[in-house]
């Protein structure tokens, strides 16, 4: 049975009820090997569920439900502007993850399209590794180097003093455009 595979509105659920069950990202190889499908099978079965209005976000380390608890903690956010070379990346995201502030997205005004986001959601240095990891491996290059180094970051932690540490370090440091 095993070796079956999961067909059509069968197959979604079984990945909606996986993420919803996960603590942490599922990529969408596991989720392919567990159904016995292609990998694309999975995108296109996420977007359908996506079409459908579920909460489901694709993020570096695989794809997470975004759950909606009755008891919500607080969290705060801040929108910060970035400029710094490609090389610094890694310095960048540590300095904020090293404060438990967690780098939602990346953001840059791209002159054609408009605004740019990409999701990155990494909140520890193993977080960031990976990140960067698949960067390099898929030869991608960053969403900043469209704009000159410039970028927008969306920060989030359950502590605003975290935020106003990690801007305050990472002002010092000259990525801060202020």
């Amino acid at each position: 049975m095993k070796d079956e595979k999961i067909l059509g509105e069968e197959r979604r659920l079984f990945i909606l009820n996986s993420l919803l069950k996960a603590d942490s990202p599922i990529t969408g190889g596991e989720l392919a090997s567990r159904a016995n499908v292609s990998r694309q099978v999975i995108v296109q079965d996420i977007s359908l569920l996506k079409a459908k209005n579920e909460p489901i976000i694709a993020t570096s380390q695989g794809y997470l439900y975004l759950k909606t608890d009755a008891v919500k903690e607080q969290f705060f956010e801040k929108i910060i502007a970035c400029n710094h070379a490609p090389e610094k990346t890694k310095e960048e995201l540590y300095t904020i993850v090293d404060h438990g502030v967690k780098v939602k997205n990346v953001i840059i005004e791209h002159s054609v399209y408009g605004d740019l986001t990409a999701s990155i959601m990494v909140s520890n240095r193993r977080e960031v590794d990976e990140f960067l990891k698949k960067i390099k491996t898929a030869n991608a290059g960053y969403l900043s180097r469209l704009t000159d180094g410039l970028h927008l970051h969306t920060l989030v932690a359950d502590d605003l003093e975290k935020i106003q540490n990690a801007c305050k370090e990472l002002e010092e440091k000259g990525f801060i455009i202020t």
